[in-house]
């Protein structure tokens, strides 16, 4: 399973804000909502929101096994 924990955490190191990936960077509040859900988002957008915070794609998303116990 995918989850967006690191991307909280991005957020917080880099001084960005919701609110500034939104209105400063067009990032929807879809995609917001989306990533505070849990639910799926594109390539696309992982690779937006790693150029905005210059990051990699492991300060975004990470992968858990949610198979293992």
């Amino acid at each position: 399973m995918i989850k967006y924990d690191p991307f909280w955490n991005t957020l917080k190191v880099r001084g960005v804000s919701t609110y500034t990936l939104i209105n400063n960077y067009g990032i929807s509040s879809a995609t917001i909502d989306r990533i505070r859900k849990g639910d799926g988002i594109s390539t696309h957008k992982i690779d937006d929101l790693c150029t905005i915070l210059n990051c990699r794609v492991e300060d975004i998303i990470v992968f858990v096994d949610d198979k293992k116990n």
